[in-house]
C-alpha cells in the first residue's frame, strides 16, 4: 500500500510569509538600502530594486531565485523517483520561508538538532520534525510534552542512543506529566571514531530493551548517519547502511516496533521509520534502501539532506552525490557574496569589505568570480584574482599582473558551506538573473 508521505499545513496555522513581511527594515539588517529604513520588508521586495543600483550596501549576500527554485525542484523529483520520503536538514538555513517553500515540494517535514531549531520550526507551523539527537534536556522535554499535548496532529521523532539518556527522557517526562508518548528512533554509529550512536548492534538492541521498559517513549525506528563512516567510499557507506536497515528488519522481527496495533498516533498510518542521508551519500541511501524487504508494517524511508537548497561552490560542489549520478540531475550553486574594493595598495593586491562577519571560511576561502565596474557597471569575469585569506571585515586579494580590478568595483564571490554562509545574514536578498531582488530571505539562528 503506498504511503503518502507529504505534510498537510491545517487552516489555522499562522500566515508566516504575513508575519516576516511586516517587519520593519532598519539597523538589525546588513546591507539593506539606509533610504529603506521604516519600510516593511514585503513593501521593500515589491519595489523590486537593483541589488546593484537599488541603494544596498557592500558587503551583500545574494541568494539566487533561479538556483533555488531548480534546486528544491531536483531534490524533490530525486526522492519522489527513488521512493524517499523527505525531511531536509532546517540547520542549513533556519528559513521558514524556505521550509514552507521544502514542505510544498514534498517534504515530510524538516530535520532539526537542537532544542532551539524545533522551537523557531513549530512557531513557524512545522507540523513534522525529525531531531536528529538524544535529547536528555529536561527543559527542552517539558516544552516537548507540552507541544505535544498542545497540538495532536503534530509528530516529533528522536534519537536515542544510549540506556541513560532513555532514563534521563523518562524521568523528564514523566516529571512534566506527559501524555503522549515521544517517538524515538534507535541510532547506530557509523564506526568507532564516528561521532554519535550506539557502536554495536547489542548496544542498540539494549537502547531499544530500556525504551521498551517505560511507557513515555515509543520505538519508532532507527537511524543514523552516513556521513560519519571513517575513511568513506561507496562500499564502506553501503555497508554500514545495510547494517543499518538489517538492524531494523531484526526488530521488526522481533516485534519491538509500534506498540499495539494502531497505536502510532498522529501522523499517518503506523509506520517503521528508517533513517539517513546527508548531503553527500544521498545516492547509496537511495540505493540500499531501494534494497529493504517488507516489513510488517509500511516502512517510512526518511532523508535528512539540507545542503542542498543552496548547494555551494567550494565542499558540496565536490562532494555532492550528482558528481557520481549525472544523469540524474545537478545542483546549482546559489550564494554570491559581493564586496567592494575599499584598497589596491600595491599591483599585487587589493582589498575588499568582507571578511570572516560575512563569508564562511571554516572550510574554504571565497572564490572571486566576477566584478561589476564602478565605472560603466559592465559585470566581467574575476579573472586572475584569488582571496589569500579573510580578516573580519577585509578580504585579501592577490591579483595577478594584468587582473583589471580598481577601488570602488564590487567583487562578486562563491562561497563554500552554506551552513556557515546562511548563519551569519539574517535578512538575504533573493535576486534573480538580472539582479532584481524579488524577496528577503529570513534567517533564525
Amino acid at each position: 500500500m503506498a504511503v503518502e508521505h507529504h505534510a498537510e499545513r491545517r487552516h489555522d496555522d499562522p500566515p508566516h510569509q504575513d508575519r516576516l513581511g511586516d517587519e520593519r527594515v532598519d539597523h538589525r539588517f546588513k546591507a539593506l538600502p539606509p533610504d529603506a529604513e521604516g519600510l516593511t520588508v514585503a513593501a521593500l521586495a515589491a519595489e523590486r530594486r537593483s541589488l546593484f543600483t537599488g541603494g544596498f550596501t557592500t558587503p551583500v549576500l545574494a541568494l539566487s531565485a533561479e538556483s533555488v527554485e531548480h534546486n528544491l525542484a531536483l531534490l524533490e523529483t530525486y526522492s519522489e523517483r527513488h521512493g524517499l520520503a523527505f525531511a531536509p536538514h532546517g540547520k542549513t538555513s533556519m528559513s521558514p520561508q524556505l521550509f514552507d517553500r521544502q514542505v510544498a515540494r514534498g517534504a515530510w517535514g524538516i530535520t532539526a538538532a537542537v532544542p532551539h531549531q524545533a522551537r523557531v520550526y513549530r512557531a513557524f507551523g512545522v507540523r513534522r520534525i525529525f531531531l536528529a539527537n538524544e535529547l536528555v534536556d529536561a527543559a527542552a522535554l517539558r516544552w516537548l510534552a507540552a507541544e505535544l499535548d498542545r497540538d495532536p496532529g503534530f509528530r516529533f521523532l528522536c534519537y536515542v542512543d544510549s540506556v541513560r539518556g532513555v532514563e534521563l527522557m523518562d524521568e523528564a517526562l514523566r516529571d512534566a506529566g506527559a501524555t503522549r508518548p515521544v517517538d524515538v528512533v534507535v541510532e547506530l554509529g557509523a564506526g568507532e571514531g564516528a561521532r554519535t550512536g550506539a557502536r554495536t548492534e547489542a548496544d542498540c538492541a539494549a537502547v531499544a530493551d530500556a525504551v521498551a521498559a517505560v511507557t513515555t517513549l515509543r520505538l519508532a525506528g532507527v537511524a543514523g548517519y552516513e556521513g560519519e563512516v571513517p575513511s568513506p567510499d561507496t562500499g564502506r557507506v553501503g555497508a554500514y547502511l545495510r547494517r543499518l536497515t538489517a538492524l531494523a528488519a531484526r526488530f521488526d522481527g522481533e516485534g519491538r516496533f509500534g506498540g499495539a496495533e494502531g497505536s502510532a498516533g498522529p501522523g499517518g498510518p503506523e509506520e517503521i521509520v528508517i533513517s539517513a542521508g546527508g548531503s553527500a551519500w544521498f545516492d547509496t541511501v537511495a540505493e540500499v534502501f531501494g534494497e529493504i524487504p517488507a516489513l510488517s508494517r509500511p516502512v517510512l524511508k526518511l532523508l535528512r539532506s539540507g545542503a542542498y537548497v543552496s548547494h555551494d561552490n567550494g565542499h558540496y560542489r565536490r562532494v555532492t552525490p550528482f558528481n557520481r549520478i549525472p544523469e540524474e540531475g545537478s545542483l546549482q550553486p546559489a550564494f554570491r557574496l559581493w564586496a567592494q574594493v575599499v584598497s589596491r595598495p600595491s599591483p599585487g593586491q587589493a582589498f575588499v569589505n568582507a571578511g570572516k562577519r560575512d563569508a564562511p571560511y571554516d572550510i574554504d576561502l571565497p572564490e572571486p568570480q566576477a566584478v561589476r565596474d564602478a565605472r560603466t557597471g559592465e559585470i566581467r569575469p574575476a579573472t586572475g584574482i584569488t582571496v589569500t585569506g579573510l580578516s573580519d571585515q577585509h578580504g585579501w586579494l592577490a591579483t595577478e599582473p594584468g587582473a583589471d580590478l580598481e577601488v570602488g568595483d564590487w567583487v562578486g564571490m562563491g562561497l563554500s558551506h552554506p551552513c556557515t554562509t546562511f548563519d551569519k545574514w539574517q535578512l538575504i536578498p533573493l535576486v534573480e538573473a538580472d539582479g532584481t531582488v524579488t524577496d528577503f530571505i529570513r534567517t533564525f539562528f
